[in-house]
């Protein structure tokens, strides 16, 4: 699956179990878990001190690992936030420098 579309599709997921929590679902449980956001929100802390230290360390496994780790827990954390992933495509879009030549 490429980049184009496993973010749309985990996206969607995510959207789903914020909708119809599951049973067992580890989105569901961060979604309805006592801590609400700040739980979800120490998981994106988390998860960035662990990327951080893997990139540090040069563990290329770590790396690529812990950057799924982090994105999956911001896609959750702008779920929680109700900020559409659409709304920051677009304003990396609007950063987006036009090539020259």
């Amino acid at each position: 699956m490429t980049g184009e579309e496993i973010l749309p599709e985990l996206w969607e997921v995510i959207g789903d179990r914020f909708a119809r929590p599951r049973e067992g679902s580890y989105v569901g449980r961060l979604a309805t878990g006592e801590k609400g956001i700040d739980g979800i929100l120490e998981k994106v802390g988390e998860e960035a001190v662990e990327f951080i230290l893997a990139v540090k360390n040069g563990e290329r496994r770590a790396i690529v690992s812990e950057a799924a780790d982090l994105q999956f827990h911001l896609l959750v954390a702008l779920a929680a936030a109700g900020v559409d992933l659409g709304e920051v495509f677009a304003e990396l879009g609007k950063r987006r420098r036009p090539e020259k030549g």
